[in-house]
């Protein structure tokens, strides 16, 4: 949500996201950061966004902006701050520090926007980073920077976004998927959606509230897949209640891995459907 749009900020506390990304950075043109950095306070320390969490993007610390934007939402009741362009641990650290200084809170999460080829290159010891909690893909920089050219596919980020997730698994954060720009292309973004699920992300990143609906379908368990959940779990447990090893369902093997998978489908469709 561009931050320097006080009318888009309202409107957010209404729509059936997850997050708001409420936006400094790419969003907002240079003369207008100030307007838009006292808005997205406001809002933040006004509240009413519900269940959703609330999350600044605020412009890099080495830029004429970034310390000012840290400053500002120090304490200003953000949920998480996605710092964007990240290529180091080191610019976590002072962001970290930044905040600390400006009286955030201890435990203020930060994000990361991973969207350069040095960031991906770095991204096992970025995604160590003990204040760390999601990698953010940004595939629009991303693609500039290669060379490369935006196909339906996305064959030209694949490696970026495989890399993303498995970071993501191995040090416990969550991963989103980068933005579909073409607003008009109902079946691009539902198969973006698609394969970033696929793929193992855990959501996508949207740039206009119509996007919201395929991502929500295409990130929520299906009927479908609840319902073998719950049938493979309750096989694996009745098969070690019984001092098995493994069950069969439908034909299939079901280990203890499959078991954790059911968990947490469930677990999953359970926190959407209290949403």
């Amino acid at each position: 949500m561009p931050g320097a749009n006080a009318r888009a900020l309202d409107k957010a506390r209404g729509l059936d996201a997850d997050v708001l990304i409420l936006d400094l950075e790419d969003a907002v043109a240079p003369d207008a950061k100030p307007q838009a950095r006292a808005q997205v306070a406001a809002a933040l320390q006004a509240g009413g966004y519900g269940r959703r969490e609330c999350v600044a993007r605020i412009n890099a610390l080495d830029t004429p902006w970034g310390l000012d934007d840290a400053r500002a939402l120090a304490a200003a009741g953000a949920d998480a701050v996605l710092l964007p362009k990240v290529e180091s641990p080191a610019q976590l650290d002072a962001l970290a520090r930044a905040f600390d200084a400006a009286g955030a809170p201890a435990d203020l999460p930060l994000w990361a926007m991973c969207e350069t080829p040095l960031g991906f290159l770095r991204l096992d010891a970025i995604a160590g980073h003990p204040r760390l909690a999601a990698l953010v893909v940004g595939t629009s920089d991303l693609v500039k920077d290669l060379h490369a050219r935006h196909t339906p596919g996305r064959e030209e980020t694949l490696l970026a976004r495989s890399l993303a997730v498995m970071a993501a698994r191995a040090h416990g954060l969550a991963a989103l998927d980068g933005v579909h720009l073409d607003l008009d292309d109902d079946a691009g973004l539902a198969l973006a959606c698609e394969q970033g699920r696929n793929q193992g992300f855990d959501g996508k990143t949207l740039i206009h509230p119509r996007q919201i609906a395929a991502a929500n379908a295409a990130y929520a368990p299906s009927p479908g897949e609840i319902a073998v959940a719950r049938k493979r779990l309750q096989a694996w447990r009745d098969a070690q209640a019984s001092g098995q090893g493994v069950a069969v369902v439908d034909g299939s093997l079901v280990e203890n891995l499959h078991a954790r998978e059911a968990e947490r489908v469930l677990a999953l469709a359970a926190a959407i459907a209290a949403a």
